[in-house]
């Protein structure tokens, strides 16, 4: 299924094997990793198509869904459930919908979906007309081509997602290896930082900064010691922090941003980075104050710019504490690309 920007195979829990090790390497199997290419697997050769969905019914109260994401990277046998992804989150209930492990409420069904990664709860809002997912709509997001059904999420709680809290390192604003920056976690763990700070403009294109091994290799070092700081120890082998370069708006929005995942730019930016880079614009000393433009409503809308467009998210901040938000809600589409089996070796399954 396409989640939002990002695509994967999308499992039932109980089809896949209980044991962790098993089922890791079913999926490394089934996506073609460790392989530049994953030619002998599902894999689109990027870390934006190398994810996996993992959904259950929930037997919790209050909750319908239960959902684990896996994110694999091309070249590394590795699956980091550690993580969120807003984007592949699109897609579980229309999954869940497609397979019938819940039925449609009506017109409009709106399901609540933990992530089991983070133990993130929302509430994900899809059309169904004729008790039937509907794909076709109006709603266009940036990085997917074309118009599709909106979707929409509306997290209830995402600070401290991986990281002990909103700020882990208890200040909204450090300067970590000479550097001054934000360490944020409202749905995903980054590090946010003005591009001028690394000597670039915030406007290049995602093959420039790919390209330049010397800004990768500099921006490496700092969230080697940003993880530290934020409590996440050694991160070298992990998927986050994410870092985020930011510049003035210069497209009609809030704030421009160059985001690695954590090595690659990537084309557009994370549902959750989005939250997180709109949460860090509206907290007062963050390093996004003075570039970030906002509107004065009291649920701020934060239109975060990216490579391939922008992203909107609007936020809702405690009356009584402007620094805590409340309420994150966003706009997503998704489609089933298809339905079938992926083969992988028995000898996997069995442990051979």
């Amino acid at each position: 299924m396409r989640g939002g920007t990002s695509k994967g195979p999308f499992f039932r829990a109980a089809d896949l094997p209980a044991d962790t090790a098993t089922r890791d390497r079913v999926l490394l199997a089934a996506l073609g990793s460790p392989d530049k290419r994953q030619i002998d697997g599902l894999g689109g050769a990027h870390p934006l198509t190398s994810k996996v969905g993992i959904v259950s019914p929930s037997q919790r109260p209050g909750v319908d869904l239960e959902f684990l994401f896996a994110q694999l990277q091309p070249e590394l046998a590795t699956v980091d459930t550690t993580p969120n992804c807003g984007n592949m989150l699109a897609a579980v209930v229309p999954f869940a919908l497609e397979t019938g492990m819940v039925k449609a409420q009506g017109p409009v069904s709106t399901f609540r979906v933990l992530t089991l990664n983070t133990d993130m709860a929302c509430d994900v809002t899809v059309r169904t007309p004729d008790g039937l997912v509907a794909y076709e709509g109006e709603a266009r997001i940036d990085g997917v081509p074309g118009t599709a059904a909106p979707i929409s999420i509306n997290f209830l709680d995402t600070a401290g997602s991986v990281c002990a809290g909103l700020l882990p390192t208890g200040r909204v604003r450090d300067v970590i290896d000479g550097i001054a920056v934000t360490c944020i976690d409202n749905g995903m763990p980054l590090v946010i930082l003005r591009a001028e700070a690394l000597g670039r403009s915030g406007y290049e294109t995602v093959d420039e900064l790919n390209a330049d091994g010397a800004l990768k290799a500099r921006i490496e070092r700092l969230r080697l010691a940003a993880g530290l700081a934020m409590g996440l120890g050694d991160v070298s082998a992990k998927n986050y922090p994410k870092m985020t370069l930011i510049a003035p708006p210069r497209a009609g929005g809030s704030i421009c941003t160059r985001s690695f995942i954590p090595h690659v730019c990537h084309d557009a930016i994370g549902v959750l980075a989005a939250v997180t880079v709109g949460t860090a614009c509206v907290l007062r000393g963050s390093v996004c104050e003075g570039l970030a433009r906002l509107d004065d409503a009291a649920r701020p809308t934060v239109v975060v710019e990216h490579p391939s467009g922008e992203f909107s998210v609007a936020l809702a901040t405690d009356p009584q504490d402007g620094q805590k938000v409340t309420q994150a809600a966003l706009l997503r589409t998704a489609r089933l690309l298809m339905r079938g089996e992926v083969m992988v070796p028995a000898t996997l399954w069995r442990g051979d």
